[in-house]
């Protein structure tokens, strides 16, 4: 199955601004140093999208000598420190952004998502499943999602199920779920309730080459030849180069 995992960005807003001048020969105000510190971080993350590595750190940097008690800097750094290949460091940036910003849900689910990413599942679990619970928090479907992958990838079906479901009470037609739990039905021999789930993904998006190689296999599993080579000619004729065109193929001459 597709990874699900949401582009990694800060949704808590940066200020724009440029930061204050202080007065000639006199120091900084810790105000003016956090907003310095907040405006190098929004240009150490904008450096970063735009590729240039080398700028993105001198700002970031800069930016937690001014004020390392701020989340969103803790986060930058784990973004561009991942991006640099240096798991040390990244791992204890987001590790302190998710120390300073625990009542922070968009924190909590970009922390997990590192986590998930390099193999610690049970925190990362842990971390989106509060972000999801939070007040807060607009789009629990999503950390609930997330929380779904994460333990599915560790071997936890049973868990990963119920997160799904859990993403399905906040959003009905959330597609990542629904094809989510299409898939896990079918692994379980349950392809009733599979077709049913692929259904309703179906109705939601556009099928696509995934979704068709799926649904072929739950109807083969259902016994429902015309459904199938359905599902079989949509995905030759509209997916021909994927590889879920190809293994449909293997499938196909291995049943002759």
């Amino acid at each position: 199955m597709k990874r699900l995992w949401f582009p990694i960005a800060l949704a808590t807003a940066l200020l724009l601004a440029g930061p204050p001048m202080a007065a000639a020969g006199k120091s900084m105000s810790r105000e003016e140093r956090a907003q310095a510190a907040l405006v190098n971080t929004q240009l150490g993350l904008t450096y970063m999208r735009q590729g240039n590595l080398q700028a993105a750190r001198e700002k970031i940097e800069k930016a937690l000598e001014q004020n390392p008690r701020t989340a969103e800097t803790q986060m930058a750094a784990g973004f561009l420190y991942d991006r640099l290949g240096d798991e040390r460091k990244a791992l204890s940036h987001f590790e302190e952004a998710a120390h300073l910003g625990k009542e922070n849900p968009d924190v909590l689910n970009n922390v997990a998502v590192y986590l998930c990413r390099k193999g610690d599942k049970k925190r990362g679990v842990s971390y989106f499943l509060q972000a999801a619970e939070s007040p807060l928090y607009r789009t629990p479907e999503v950390a609930y999602t997330n929380a779904g992958r994460c333990a599915r990838a560790d071997g936890r079906t049973k868990e990963a199920e119920q997160y799904f479901r859990n993403a399905l009470a906040a959003r009905s037609d959330l597609p990542d779920a629904l094809l989510q739990l299409a898939d896990l039905q079918h692994e379980a021999g349950n392809n009733l309730s599979a077709r049913a789930f692929l259904q309703r993904y179906n109705a939601a998006v556009t099928p696509t080459a995934e979704s068709l190689w799926l649904g072929y296999r739950i109807e083969r599993a259902l016994g429902d030849a015309v459904q199938a080579r359905d599902y079989a000619r949509r995905l030759t004729t509209g997916f021909a180069d994927s590889a879920q065109a190809s293994l449909l193929l293997e499938a196909e001459q291995a049943s002759k």
